[in-house]
């Protein structure tokens, strides 16, 4: 397929009337950096913008776009046959386009080479640019709009500590205004996916605002197999007495407070955008009673690392049986949704790869509200009981399971077949581990990867020690990552490991008979007073650690290596202690005292927690 120089100009300025991002200062058909500095007293050394191989001085772009209110330059260069060009002399060339931008403007610069022959795209972006393969987005494969590669270069820029600091003053509004704690996440979801949809607010009273979010929903879902359901959940939080009775000036300081300290910091469409809805779960639920405080909803940076280790991609079929707010499919949409080539790939990916199911109608409504604000209105969200959907997870070809099942779980929420053993205890004694038995028994293959507490891989009691068998019986344990003790925070408290299962492979026949174990405490993020977790920062910069901790969780993990104090790998059996603290040598260059009294305390409050007699 050929495209010419219009065709990607019209692509680019696709969602900008009159091509309003396009800019023409040209001299033959091209944008003339030379003149354009000229004209703003700006001058560049040459040595910048020459040709190594041939002191030829770069000075004309094919294309170039511009945003001046968010200061951002698209540079196009294209290229008839790209196959036969050097691709260091075309690196090079475009590296000198960058080079006259920087001192242009200062502007953020993407950086395109389209092929004409044919629909290969290159893309590079990211501060103090380089052209070569490090900034090069290898999940680039189309022209896209302006606002698209803008969206996705600032989603890596999400303020998410100015959204966190506007979510606790918004939770103190709602709760002035009378708004119930059980109804305040899925209000402000619904609030934002309907101002994200065009909802006028302004001078309208409470009943029109209501009627018109109805609509947006139904709009939103009309695509959707499972529409009546989803509405039922959506609409339920909009019939609350205490929303319908809210002031319309009430209702209207709510909205504008959300359309601008919440949404402008908000991407969703970047793969690294946290999950909103768990956030405002966790903030909005802060002082709600016990039961809903053991509801352990995962961080995303941690969702983000199980995705990785799971190799989520285009072809995965990802299922979350206990799926909460919709943390894990959301995060399992977007990397699949990065690693597609064609609009085609992105569609059959939303239509017929994300599937879960939530027992309870209010969390259902997050997990819907959360595909939503994603994009995805056709998601295969069930409401149910996984124990009881048995069939349909069977006919659904699945590959990859994200789960975070119920730690405390009682009695309605578990497998009816196990529940006879109970034996009169109030909760759940495998600790969520039957949940993940069951669902490696309906799936059968491919990859599961799920968070459990470490009561689990210790076996510490014997209803845990015969899932840990009845597991290995049937699939191999590929990998145990002990997570930070607060990682839930401030939700639940429970300290968590992730165990990941190669399902339908005996543990004994496994063709690695190794599992490798990972002391993953430190994820770079720290308590602060009314922001819960937060990512410290690289000295000097404001530069997030996690990219980095997670690359070298991630790089221990996929070579299997052993460090000190972070990882080994041993062969297991079910009698084992699956930890890693049981078995790696211990780095003691890094420990203090204050280490040492930590890890007494971590003891003894475990020791307490679980119930042993010698605590």
């Amino acid at each position: 397929m050929q495209r010419t120089k219009t065709d990607i100009i019209n692509t680019i300025c696709s969602q900008k009337s009159g091509g309003g991002y396009y800019t023409s200062n040209l001299e033959n058909g091209e944008w003339s950096y030379p003149k354009a500095l000229k004209e703003a007293h700006k001058t560049i050394e040459p040595a910048k913008v020459s040709s190594v191989k041939s002191g030829r001085t770069h000075s004309f772009l094919d294309i170039r776009f511009e945003d001046k209110v968010r200061h951002i330059s698209i540079l196009v260069e294209l290229k008839n046959n790209a196959d036969n060009w050097n691709k260091r002399e075309i690196e090079q060339q475009l590296q000198a386009y960058v080079e006259y931008e920087k001192v242009l403007t200062g502007n953020k610069i993407i950086a395109i080479i389209a092929n004409t022959e044919d629909e290969r795209v290159w893309v590079w972006w990211g501060s103090d640019l380089k052209i070569d393969d490090a900034h090069k987005r290898t999940n680039q494969f189309e022209i896209l709009s302006f606002d698209e590669y803008a969206d996705l270069y600032l989603g890596r820029k999400n303020n998410k500590q100015e959204v966190i600091r506007s979510t606790y003053a918004l939770n103190e509004k709602l709760h002035g205004y009378g708004i119930p704690e059980k109804r305040r996440s899925q209000f402000v979801g619904t609030c934002l996916l309907c101002l994200k949809n065009g909802l006028l607010f302004k001078d309208q009273p409470t009943k029109s605002i209501i009627g018109g979010m109805v609509d947006i929903l139904e709009n939103l879902l009309v695509k959707d197999l499972n529409k009546a359901e989803k509405l039922v959940a959506l609409k339920g939080v909009l019939e609350d007495q205490k929303i319908e009775e809210l002031k319309k000036e009430n209702f209207a300081d709510i909205l504008v407070f959300i359309q601008n300290k919440i949404l402008p910091f908000i991407n969703e469409k970047s793969t690294l955008g946290q999950d909103l809805l768990n956030l405002f779960f966790t903030t909005f639920n802060k002082y709600v009673g016990k039961d809903d405080k053991n509801q352990a909803f995962t961080p995303d940076h941690i969702v983000h690392f199980m995705c990785r280790v799971v190799g989520v991609n285009r072809n995965s079929v990802v299922l979350d049986p206990c799926c909460g707010s919709g943390a894990f499919l959301v995060r399992a949409m977007t990397e699949a949704l990065d690693d597609c080539s064609t609009r085609e790939e992105k569609e059959e990916v939303k239509a017929n790869h994300i599937f879960g199911i939530e027992k309870y109608k209010d969390v259902f409504g997050l997990a819907s509200t959360n595909m939503l604000i994603h994009g995805d209105g056709r998601s295969n969200v069930r409401q149910g009981d996984c124990f009881l959907l048995g069939d349909w997870i069977e006919g659904k070809k699945i590959n990859t399971v994200l789960m975070n099942p119920p730690y405390n779980a009682t009695l309605r929420d578990c497998n009816p077949e196990y529940q006879s053993k109970w034996s009169g205890k109030k909760e759940d004694p495998s600790k969520g581990f039957h949940f993940v038995h069951y669902i490696a028994s309906k799936v059968k293959t491919g990859k599961l990867a799920v968070l459990l507490p470490l009561q689990c891989a210790i076996g510490s009691t014997k209803e845990i020690a015969e899932f840990k068998r009845k597991m290995l019986s049937e699939h191999t344990l590929d990998a145990v990552f002990t997570l930070p003790p607060d990682m839930f925070h401030p939700g639940a408290s429970s300290n968590a490991c992730c165990m990941v299962f190669n399902l339908g492979v005996r543990h004994e026949k496994a063709p690695i008979k190794e599992t490798f174990f990972g002391y993953y405490k430190e994820d770079g993020f720290v308590k602060r007073k009314n922001l819960g977790r937060i990512e410290r920062t690289k000295p000097g910069s404001g530069e997030g650690v996690w990219a980095d901790i997670e690359s070298e969780w991630l790089d221990l993990y996929n070579t299997r290596k052993s460090a000190a104090g972070k990882s080994v790998t041993k062969a297991v059996t079910a009698e084992d202690e699956w930890l890693c603290e049981a078995y790696m040598e211990t780095d003691y260059s890094t420990l203090s005292d204050a280490d040492f009294e930590k890890t007494i305390r971590d003891y003894l409050a475990f020791k307490i927690a679980s119930g042993r007699s010698d605590a």
